[in-house]
């Protein structure tokens, strides 16, 4: 219960990873809040975390649009008086070969990955330097590192998250906000049981990653006994990035 009483925001928490996340940090006493555009996911979580006996409120929002950063977090003080960790992990992944990319989907992906963390960052921080400061991770990827063919607008937002992440760091420092990304690799969040031989032995650690590996991360970067930890990016993929393949 090391974050009892606490608030934690969670973008994109209706599924998956931010899903994950959530029940996370519920089942360690904080009131979790779950920001997602898919009202049925997000009322799904919502009740899983009530049901278990802990704190959370689902409220809609699309966090790639300014106006609703500002809402979003207006309503989690609303709601719990304070604001004290903020997971941006609202995002879209798409490929689309290069020369049918519209400009219409390059900008709903920069503005949506990359733009919600901006925002809501930004509209978190206001809230948080008020009380005891506060700690703001961000889910990047690791394909901010490595791609493939199509991926121009989505490594570009992920690329995007890293840097932004050094630099809210540094101007966040003096508000006590500490700032830091994870690059996740294959997080498998579908039905685990049907991944083969193949896929587990790609990497290092002999098996593809689960959205519990990146809420554990969550969980351990937003600890105060951690606190030293500032400014970085932390790749969980298995060792995927680092196998040298020869074709």
């Amino acid at each position: 219960m090391k974050f009892r009483g606490k608030t934690a925001v969670i973008t994109g928490a209706g599924h998956g990873i931010g899903g994950e996340i959530a029940k996370a940090f519920a089942s360690e006493g904080a009131n979790a809040v779950i920001a997602d555009i898919n009202t049925e996911s997000g009322k799904l979580t919502e009740t899983e975390i009530l049901k278990s006996g802990r704190s959370a409120f689902f409220t809609l929002a699309d966090a790639g649009s300014p106006g609703a950063a500002e809402k979003l977090m207006r309503a989690a003080e609303d709601k719990y008086g304070r604001i004290d960790i903020l997971i941006n992990n609202a995002g879209i992944s798409k490929r689309t070969p290069l020369y049918s990319l519209s400009i219409e989907e390059w900008h709903r992906i920069i503005d949506t990955n990359l733009g919600s963390v901006f925002f809501c960052s930004c509209e978190a921080a206001k809230i948080m330097k008020k009380s005891d400061g506060g700690c703001i991770i961000n889910i990047a990827s690791t394909r901010a590192f490595m791609s493939k063919p199509g991926s121009e607008a989505y490594a570009a937002s992920k690329g995007g998250i890293v840097s932004l992440t050094h630099a809210l760091a540094a101007s966040l420092a003096p508000d006590r906000i500490r700032v830091n990304s994870i690059s996740p690799g294959w997080i498998e969040t579908g039905d685990y049981s049907i991944l083969t031989e193949s896929d587990h032995l790609q990497h290092f650690a002999g098996r593809v990653g689960r959205p519990q590996d990146i809420a554990g991360m969550c969980l351990f970067l937003a600890s105060e006994e951690n606190s030293f930890i500032d400014g970085v990016n932390i790749i969980i993929d298995g060792g995927m990035t680092r196998k040298m393949i020869y074709e």
